[in-house]
Order: structure tokens, then sequence, then C-alpha cells
């Protein structure tokens, strides 16, 4: 009996022991509970405060990124037009897709050059503003006329416009046309144009036109030109330089090739001694029969000409 009451004993303190252990382990494990949730509880506002400015910066990041990129896409969208304006649109995409251009002989153009009658004087006794102002005025007209034929305008070069038809991409005989086309409506929208800062002065232009062969290529490679050689360009020059004011002096390969299409008005000028050429046939352009086409259904088009280009430069 009393080892009995002793085992008894000696359980109950052993069952009394775990008890304690087992409490003193849950108070525990429930203080560390309380202390967490305390902690969770006040670093809560802190956590969404700092989740909530990420989310913040992150959609401010990405509204500067979304910024930056239509920025960089209207940028691209000039140069990419500003190119097209330098470089023929074939030669362009040929250019992008980091392929060679190689030169390429064409069997007909035309050729148009154009000067400022007295340039020289009117440069040398103006501000250098007043000549950029009278080229820019000039240039602009110019450009916006040729827009409406089927032309490549090469350079200028001071006062000097040069534009072909017949490149790079050919157009049958149409090149001869499409140049005169051009060049009367050119002299037409000049009548009775003034020096800019000189009121009391007429504007006046002498243009030359020649047709025939010529090779044309893309030279350089930081700045790449698309340039033209041959006699043509140099006859095209010549007839250019012995021309007069305000008319359209023009070879006899051009003259040929107008009286094939017709309708042209053309009048002979005789022989005339061409520097590095001798004596040469040349005729004066004055007109078409009929008078010119109505120019404002091209003109029309004209708004929407540099963003198809700028499309067919990005579908490239």
């Amino acid at each position: 009996m009393h080892s009995l009451k002793n085992v008894q004993l000696r359980l109950w303190a052993a069952v009394k022991a775990t008890a304690r252990q087992d409490v003193w382990s849950a108070r525990q494990t429930l203080a560390v509970g309380i202390v967490i949730f305390i902690i969770v509880l006040l670093a809560s506002p802190v956590l969404v405060l700092l989740l909530r400015h990420i989310v913040q910066t992150i959609e401010t990041f990405a509204r500067s990124i979304d910024t930056s990129t239509q920025k960089l896409m209207a940028e691209k969208q000039k140069s990419d037009l500003l190119l097209s304006r330098m470089l023929p649109l074939p030669v362009l995409r040929r250019l992008r897709a980091q392929r060679t251009v190689p030169a390429e002989a064409f069997d007909a153009v035309t050729i148009f050059f154009s000067d400022i009658v007295g340039f020289t004087n009117i440069s040398a006794t103006s501000t250098p503003m007043e000549v950029i102002n009278m080229l820019n005025m000039l240039y602009k007209l110019f450009d916006e006329k040729i827009m409406q034929y089927n032309v490549y305008k090469v350079e200028t070069i001071g006062d000097a416009y040069m534009v072909v038809s017949g490149l790079p991409q050919r157009n049958g005989n149409r090149h001869a046309s499409e140049i005169a086309d051009m060049s009367l409506s050119l002299m037409r929208s000049l009548e009775g144009a003034k020096v800019p800062h000189r009121p009391q002065e007429l504007l006046r232009v002498r243009a030359g036109v020649n047709t025939g062969p010529c090779v044309a290529g893309v030279v350089g490679t930081t700045m790449p030109r698309y340039c033209l050689f041959g006699d043509t360009i140099n006859t095209a020059s010549r007839m250019e330089s012995t021309g007069e004011p305000m008319k359209i002096h023009i070879s006899y390969t051009t003259k040929k090739a107008l009286d094939e299409i017709g309708n042209y008005e053309i009048e002979p000028r005789g022989k005339l001694d061409v520097a590095g050429k001798g004596s040469m046939e040349t005729f004066w352009l004055v007109g078409k029969v009929g008078g010119m086409q109505d120019e404002s259904p091209r003109c029309l088009r004209l708004h929407d000409y540099d963003q198809n280009l700028l499309e067919l430069i990005i579908k490239s």
C-alpha cells in the first residue's frame, strides 16, 4: 500500500510538472503571437504606404517611358522625313535595310537647272539674313510646286536648283513632259515676284533643260548623297547658264522628246556656241497648247504627301 501511494505521488508530481511546462509553453507561444500581431498591426500602415508609394513610382515611371517613347517616335518620323527628302525612297529603303545601293545607268532622263539672275550682285549688296530669307522663299515655292509632278529634287547649291525626272524610278517617256510641265508651272508662279527685301526689284530666274542618259548612285558614307553623273547633266547646266531671264532654254534632245509627246509650244533659238560643247541648236519652251491643266486636283493631294511618305518609310 505504501509503495502504491508513492507511485501515485510521483505520477502526480510528473503530471503537474508536465502541465506547468505545457502551460508555460502555451503562454510563451501566445505572447510571441501577440507580439507578432502587434508588430504586424503597427507595421501594416507603413507597409501599405510603402506599397502605395512603390505602385505610384512604377506608374510615374511607366508614364515617363510612354512619353519618352512617343517623343522618340516623333523625332524618328522627323528624321525619316528629312532623310526621305535627301535620298529617293527606294534608295532610303535599301540603306535602312543595310543593303548596298549600286550605281545605276539610265538610258533617258530629263534634267532641270535654274538659278537667280543677278544673284551674285544681290547677295553682295544684301545682308546674310536677307539672302537666306530670299532663298527660303524661292525654294519653299519650288518645293511645293515640284511635289505635283513625277520628279525628284537632286540638290540645291546656293541659288542653283536641280531637278530630274526618270530616276530613280523609270517613268517611260514621261520624264520630258513632267519636267516641261514643272518648268512652265515654276515660271508662271514667279510672274511678278519681287525680291523680298527689295520690293521694287523683280525676282527673275533662268531655267535650262536637257534630256539624255546618265548614271546615278549614292556617294559618301557619313553623309550619303544621291548624285548624278554624265554629260547630260553638264549640258543641262549649260542650257541654264546660256539662257535668258524668265525663259526655259531646252536642248535639241529635249525638244525631240517633247515633239514625240506633242502639245508643247516650242520656238527655235538658233545655233549657240556652248562652252565645252561647241555649236548647238537650242530652243525655247514657251508654253503648252491649250494652256496648263488645272493643278488644283494635284494640290489637294499634297496635304497628305508627307504622312503617306512616312507610312511608306515605316513599313519598309
